[in-house]
């Protein structure tokens, strides 16, 4: 690859996350603080990334793919969402940003599968060239969020007005980006998309537990999205934004440990050390405060490494690794309209249902309650995943060396 094509694409990826991460994790705290939204209604607000993420696929598949350059349509997406940015910075109506957040949404949620179909496009060997550039989108989203925090407009409108510059810087770099075109021969069919290929999977049931425990997952994993910010600020942690980046910070060092992990462990204790990791956070988060108890709320932090790295990605590689080459594709599509579609947009709306039903009448919010919801969530999928999945290689590999020894 060209050094300056590599600059491109690091420049691209930076942009892409500097852009999400302005907003995305600090909109819960935007919306219970500026807009005086309901539970309900941040909840909702955090559906609606789930839903363009699950319609994001046809567009990028049945459209973008086919007909228009990958990079022009990138240009052309941020240049909308910016606009749609625009709106949102002048709403003050909670019911209103419901709308407002899902046509944004609609507009960022395909630029996540482009950036990463632009940037492979240009590699020979992305396993080894991509990790390198989707970095720095790891990076963005860590300086962005610790700017939020430096400045204190966590939960201004400021937020969105970040973003929004950002789109429009993105969306007229896109336009120099190395020429994407159409795939006019290998176009992604609607049967593709949605994963059906992959259905023959479910005759295994360590698969299918596994694809159960991932979609239930997801829903505590949206109440550490939706909530985490408020409930931090609301137990006393200052400069939450900066602290919370150590979440980012974390998951690249566990990302690196990935492969020494999958070597010793396995599937299924990296991920049981995941879904417990997930229970242990969710506690901390209820019972740590921002005085004697605010070791817990780092270590919850901290932990997104470990619940994130450990189960998700361990997961798209058991997922590649069962599927095989015909229907690896099918396989991650299902996934990942499943988990980010599904199980993150009924996670969203029940968060939001639970905070509600936590909120006292003066307002404040019974945060212990609250996280005590995904930790019970989690202890279940926990329970079911331990009792009912087998890591067959595993057990294969374990009697191959009772007969021979090991090697």
């Amino acid at each position: 690859m060209l050094s300056t094509t590599r600059v491109k694409l690091s420049v691209m990826m930076f942009l892409q996350f500097f852009v999400w991460g302005a907003w995305y994790g600090q909109m819960s705290k935007y919306l219970l603080t500026q807009l005086h939204s309901t539970g309900d209604q941040v909840g909702n607000a955090y559906a609606a990334f789930s839903l363009a993420m699950i319609i994001a696929p046809f567009f990028v598949g049945m459209i973008a793919d086919r007909y228009f350059a990958a990079q022009k349509v990138l240009g052309v997406l941020n240049l909308l969402g910016a606009v749609v940015l625009y709106f949102i910075t002048q709403n003050t109506n909670p019911d209103n940003f419901f709308y407002l957040i899902l046509a944004y949404c609609l507009t960022f949620a395909p630029t996540l599968a482009l950036t990463a179909s632009i940037a492979m496009q240009q590699m020979s060997v992305p396993e080894k060239e991509f990790p390198g550039i989707r970095v720095l989108g790891t990076v963005a989203w860590i300086i962005v969020t610790n700017i939020v925090g430096y400045y204190g407009f966590g939960d201004k409108v400021t937020i969105f007005q970040l973003s929004m510059y950002s789109a429009v810087v993105l969306g007229i770099f896109s336009f120099f980006l190395p020429n994407t075109p159409p795939k006019a021969t290998t176009s992604t069919s609607f049967s593709q998309i949605l994963g059906l290929d992959a259905f023959k999977l479910f005759k295994d049931r360590s698969f299918a537990i596994f694809f159960l425990s991932s979609v239930l997952i997801c829903i505590p994993l949206s109440f550490y999205y939706a909530m985490a910010n408020p409930s931090l600020t609301d137990g006393g942690m200052q400069n939450v934004e900066n602290k919370m980046s150590l979440g980012q910070a974390s998951e690249v060092i566990f990302m690196l440990l990935i492969p020494l992990a999958y070597t010793r462990l396995g599937v299924k204790k990296m991920l049981i050390v995941g879904l417990i990791a997930w229970i242990v956070r969710f506690i901390c988060f209820g019972y740590g405060d921002g005085g004697s108890g605010e070791w817990m709320l780092y270590l919850a932090i901290v932990l997104h490494g470990v619940c994130y790295d450990f189960f998700f990605v361990t997961g798209q590689i058991y997922t590649d690794n069962k599927a095989g080459e015909k229907i690896k594709s099918s396989a991650q599509g299902l996934i990942s309209l499943a988990t980010y579609g599904i199980g993150m947009g009924i996670g969203s709306k029940l968060s939001g249902i639970v905070l509600d039903m936590y909120t006292r009448p003066d307002g404040t919010k019974d945060w212990l309650a609250v996280w005590l919801v995904p930790a019970a969530i989690a202890a279940a999928v926990l329970i079911i995943f331990v009792l009912l999945f087998s890591d067959k290689k595993r057990i294969s590999a374990a009697k191959d060396e009772l007969v021979t020894g090991p090697l």
